[in-house]
């Protein structure tokens, strides 16, 4: 018959065990997925967040408001927005082509226009895209962008300034010119798709709660930590960051999940519609549950338009002008359109 100074050490033998196995299996299993995580990708691991800006964040927008709770399950992301080089590869193997490279299809085009548009003249409707151009010394009203967007014949993602430019020497940069689309198209070839908004606001939060960026609220670590625009938007950039228009990937410090470029760089396409109203909607709720987003776009400011969500800022932003390489920042884009500062990354769900 065992004494009772027999039976202790028994049951801390016995405890000391359970803990090391549940110890060790938590160890494979972490173990498991590190060595499942696809190549360039992140494993990003579920939890809740309060999407949306918070009260100490006073460039915030009104469709960035109110704050909700949100859950997400588990995903892994790619670590780097995708790259001219990755794009080129798809291109080469599947033979797509670009919304930009195609023929011009007025039937559809005026689709999104005002009842009666007139059709411009052929030589205008030809394959294109818009860049940033600013040719002004001085500009006085940020509300007309048509001052620095141009539509250009033969811009695309082998040319991102238009007709004579290249991709050459800047294999590592992010693709651009990419419509919603071309995006969905390269996910599709790889096995992959576009993160929705909910997915993407989290990764770029990098595990931090209510702050205003990826690496937290110091808005003077701005141009260490992204290649935005400095100086004054849209006619003098005094490149402190080192870049005037895309910079390579990878090019600035990682969030807190090891995600590059979140903020800056270029747009970046999700899978959300856009309903300017939609986070009011989800604020009604306790919690939200890996919200897919609105079943269908709502834009006041473009009525005729089916648009997309795109997050995380680009080269182009600036605090006078839209301040979005915030983390809660989101921008609205026709998803039949491409531009110069636009891209995207992707993300695979976990079976």
């Amino acid at each position: 018959m065992m004494n009772s100074s027999t039976k202790i050490k028994l049951i801390y033998l016995l405890s000391a065990s359970i803990f090391f196995y549940f110890l060790f299996i938590s160890f494979l299993k972490n173990k498991a997925d590190s060595n499942q995580t696809p190549e360039g990708m992140v494993w990003i691991k579920g939890g809740t967040y309060l999407r949306g800006a918070t009260s100490g964040n006073p460039l915030a927008r009104q469709d960035e408001k109110p704050v909700h709770k949100i859950r997400i399950d588990g995903f892994w992301m790619d670590s780097t927005e995708v790259t001219n080089a990755q794009f080129k590869k798809f291109v080469n193997e599947s033979g797509y082509i670009t919304t930009a490279e195609r023929k011009v299809d007025w039937d559809e085009l005026k689709k999104q226009l005002p009842e009666g548009t007139e059709k411009p003249h052929d030589s205008i409707l030809q394959p294109g895209s818009l860049t940033f151009e600013c040719n002004y010394r001085e500009v006085s009203n940020l509300n007309d962008y048509s001052q620095w967007w141009k539509w250009k014949t033969g811009a695309n993602w082998r040319q991102p300034q238009g007709i004579g430019s290249s991709i050459k020497g800047k294999e590592n940069h992010p693709v651009v010119h990419i419509s919603y689309e071309d995006a969905v198209a390269y996910c599709k070839w790889i096995g992959k798709r576009l993160p929705t908004e909910a997915e993407w606001e989290y990764a770029a939060r990098g595990g931090l709660q209510n702050s205003v960026f990826p690496w937290g609220n110091n808005e003077n670590l701005l141009h260490t930590n992204a290649n935005t625009w400095q100086g004054t938007f849209p006619t003098s950039n005094t490149l402190i960051d080192g870049y005037e228009r895309s910079s390579p990937v990878g090019a600035f410090p990682p969030n807190g999940f090891g995600l590059y470029d979140m903020a800056g760089n270029v747009w970046e396409w999700t899978e959300d519609w856009y309903d300017y109203k939609y986070y009011s909607t989800l604020a009604k709720n306790k919690e939200n549950n890996n919200p897919k987003g609105p079943i269908k776009p709502k834009n006041p400011f473009n009525p005729y338009g089916q648009d997309k969500v795109i997050r995380g800022g680009s080269f182009l932003c600036h605090e006078s002008y839209c301040a979005s390489y915030r983390v809660s920042a989101r921008m609205a884009t026709s998803f039949d359109t491409g531009l110069e500062h636009l891209g995207f990354r992707t993300v695979l769900s976990k079976e």
